[in-house]
């Protein structure tokens, strides 16, 4: 079975929504507030945030999607579909702007720069190539964001395994914030990709 990758459509917003309900969690360290979890699915992974990122200059959401089951039955994506379609299995989201954050402006600047903000594989899909193959097509959509510039993101400075895989794509530690989940404050990692 081969998994497509592709831009990201208004109409994938409600299925975008279920996986990350799905895989934002596992991305948090242990001891996490269930209830802080929750509170920033519902209203930082909402549907209707996904729609407002199609639709923005400023972010580009690429979906990795797998061919529908034979019968329409829902695949490991978790997604109800009984019409054939593909099932979102991954999904990676880029965002072009100027750092406000004190801590990131000291690691990437204060000119116009691009994070990769979310980059997230269902668990049923995890350890097949899908992660990496969405992060070569965020990092080959980035320069359309800001030409000539580093990407960086932030990971939680627990989870080891995302670190892990960042470096193997040429992401290095270059420092730290506070990232807030739900009112809950955790310790992330910031780490750059500088240009090629």
């Amino acid at each position: 079975m081969t998994t497509s990758l592709r831009t990201a459509t208004p109409a994938d917003a409600d299925r975008l929504a279920a996986l990350a309900a799905v895989t934002f969690p596992l991305a948090c360290p242990p001891g996490s507030d269930p209830a802080a979890v929750a509170e920033h699915i519902r209203t930082q992974l909402s549907p209707e945030r996904f729609v407002a990122w199609t639709a923005s200059a400023d972010h580009a959401l690429l979906v990795a999607e797998s061919p529908g089951s034979p019968d329409g039955a829902a695949t490991a994506a978790g997604a109800d579909r009984s019409d054939g379609a593909g099932d979102l299995v991954g999904y990676a989201l880029l965002v072009r702007g100027v750092p406000d954050d004190a801590d990131i402006v000291a690691v990437v600047g204060d000119e116009p720069t691009v994070e990769l903000s979310k980059i997230y594989v269902h668990p049923s899909s995890q350890g097949t190539g899908v992660a990496s193959d969405l992060m070569r097509a965020a990092l080959d959509a980035a320069p359309a964001l800001v030409p000539n510039r580093a990407v960086w993101l932030g990971t939680n400075g627990e989870n080891a395994r995302a670190q892990a895989f960042y470096r193997k794509h040429g992401f290095a530690f270059a420092g730290t914030r506070t990232y807030v989940v739900g009112g809950e404050a955790h310790d992330d990692v910031v780490m750059v990709r500088p240009l090629d």
